[in-house]
């Protein structure tokens, strides 16, 4: 047995032990493995680096109601924050730029935003800060 088959089989028992999987998803599994290892190995460019060059989904629909997905790994969260973008190598400035996005957008579900600015135009910093410099 040829060595990139053999490695792909060994991934995808570590796989497969470490989740249930059907026998149609192991055998595409090692397929798709096999293949890009051979490919890797002969020097071709894969499929991967073209699936990687774009986003999970389009940056438009991927601000929701109730929650944000990363563009760079598929992710759903409520806000996405500078700490996760750090590990995609990205600031939020450089995220924003990246998938078109306003400086001024939030990287939070659209609900959430709703709520924050609910509730600082019920506070009225704004009032409150000019009483004390009138003081």
């Amino acid at each position: 047995m040829e060595d990139y088959l053999q490695s792909a089989l060994e991934i995808v028992k570590a796989q497969a032990s470490a989740r249930p999987m059907t026998e149609t998803e192991i055998v595409s599994m090692v397929k798709s493995l096999a293949d890009g290892i051979a490919a890797i190995g002969s020097g071709q460019a894969t499929l991967s680096d073209a699936a990687d060059a774009a986003p999970a989904m389009d940056p438009k629909k991927a601000i929701k109601e109730s929650s944000v997905t990363c563009l760079e790994c598929g992710k759903a969260f409520k806000v996405i924050t500078a700490k996760h973008l750090a590990h995609h190598d990205l600031t939020p400035d450089a995220y924003k730029s990246k998938y078109g996005y306003k400086k001024t957008q939030a990287l939070a579900a659209k609900s959430l935003v709703r709520t924050r600015r609910a509730k600082m135009k019920d506070m009225k910093l704004w009032e409150r800060r000019v009483k004390k410099t009138a003081e």
